[in-house]
């Protein structure tokens, strides 16, 4: 086995036995510091459960960054696998074990030959509670970088592709809240009543026609009750009820009007039924948007990796969230899938209790990653492409 994936795996293994949720990754840190001092990288633990390494380039000046994130989800492990999580409720059911290693290949190789610009790696906790990225930003992990890559682990696609793909790729992703407040009253007397379930299920209703009766059939995006609760016995007509969904387009423009159309049919609906109706949106990951400049360097790297044939785009909009979008707000950059399908296994979806990836996908990642760094930094050295 080449020896640098067989490192690779050592720590996603490793990784994938020991999963830490978001803000809780403290053992996961202490692991991905020690690989990298064992293969003599320098490693700091960065914003408490983070990591980076700096790695010297052939002239100082401005960072290129590379970014993988680190934490678990609250799933019960059932692949089967021989290095399955040793925690029930806890799994890497994302791929983050395997981001978190391949970015340690890609610092292996950028330390065995320097780079045209310093390198930053950055080893980022709490992605699935969107709140990861923002804490690496305000902690400065960000301060002298000029620009910044990352990647996602993707078993929909076969093993060893490179997705690189323009424009939009993630969407940004609100929580939605709405409270229902009405009348309580007996069921068999509905007219003293305020039915706070029947304003709820109005809402809901009225709700799916903004997408379709709103928004221009070309723009992406979508609002989603996920959850309701209402009521306390089948007799008794509920005078409360309480609603929570996602909020999801991948365009700052039409967030902004998501957000405003819910709050105004909420009023309407409340006003028909006699209801107050509090609408509560909280903002989560922005779209994540890949610009031109890094984008064109990603795909050139990816075609040097693994040739042209082996790089496709993304072949539908994606409106899953990435909290890597948050540091697009601040530094171009552009994020990638890396093709991981599971000749032997049957496909699992992400954050499914079956998710795997097929391990030797690590590699090309890897090699994207290392390339697309040097790429990058020679291009903010020359200013050409």
């Amino acid at each position: 086995m080449d020896t640098l994936l067989s490192q690779m795996i050592s720590l996603r293994r490793t990784l994938h036995q020991n999963p830490e949720l978001s803000g809780r990754e403290h053992q996961t840190a202490d692991t991905i510091v020690a690989h990298l001092r064992a293969v003599g990288l320098p490693a700091q633990r960065f914003a408490e459960t983070g990591v980076v390494c700096d790695l010297p380039g052939q002239q100082p000046g401005a960072r290129i960054a590379l970014r993988a994130d680190t934490d678990a989800l609250p799933i019960t492990e059932r692949t089967g696998l021989p290095f399955a999580s040793r925690h029930p409720g806890r799994m890497h059911a994302c791929g983050h074990d395997g981001h978190s290693s391949i970015l340690l290949g890609a610092a292996m190789q950028l330390a065995a030959a320097p780079p045209p610009a310093p390198i930053r790696c950055i080893w980022q906790p709490a992605e699935e509670a969107a709140t990861g990225a923002q804490s690496m930003v305000n902690a400065g992990v960000l301060d002298g970088v000029d620009m910044i890559f990352g990647g996602h682990i993707d078993p929909r696609f076969p093993s060893g592709q490179l997705i690189v793909t323009d424009g939009a790729v993630n969407a940004s992703t609100d929580h939605l809240c709405v409270t229902v407040t009405g009348q309580q009253a007996h069921g068999a007397r509905p007219h003293e009543s305020r039915d706070a379930v029947l304003a709820a299920a109005q809402l809901i209703v009225a709700l799916q026609s903004i997408v379709s009766r709103e928004l221009p059939p070309d723009e992406a995006a979508v609002v989603s009750i996920g959850r309701m609760e209402a009521g306390c016995s089948h007799n008794i007509i509920a005078g409360s009820a309480r609603l929570e969904g996602t909020i999801r387009s991948q365009n700052p423009a039409v967030r902004a009007q998501l957000a405003a159309s819910i709050r105004r049919i909420a009023a309407g609906i409340g006003a028909a039924h006699r209801a107050e109706i509090a609408v509560a949106i909280s903002p989560g990951a922005p779209a994540l948007i890949n610009e031109p400049v890094p984008t064109r360097l990603a795909r050139h790297a990816a075609e040097a990796v693994v040739g042209a044939a082996q790089v496709s785009v993304l072949p539908e909009r994606n409106m899953g969230g990435e909290d890597f979008a948050v540091y697009l707000q601040h530094v171009p950059g552009c994020y990638v899938r890396f093709g991981a399908a599971c000749p032997e296994r049957p496909f699992a979806p992400a954050h499914s209790s079956r998710f795997d990836f097929h391990e030797a996908a690590m590699l090309p990642a890897s090699r994207w990653m290392a390339a697309v760094a040097r790429a990058a930094g020679g291009h903010r050295r020359s200013g050409t492409l």
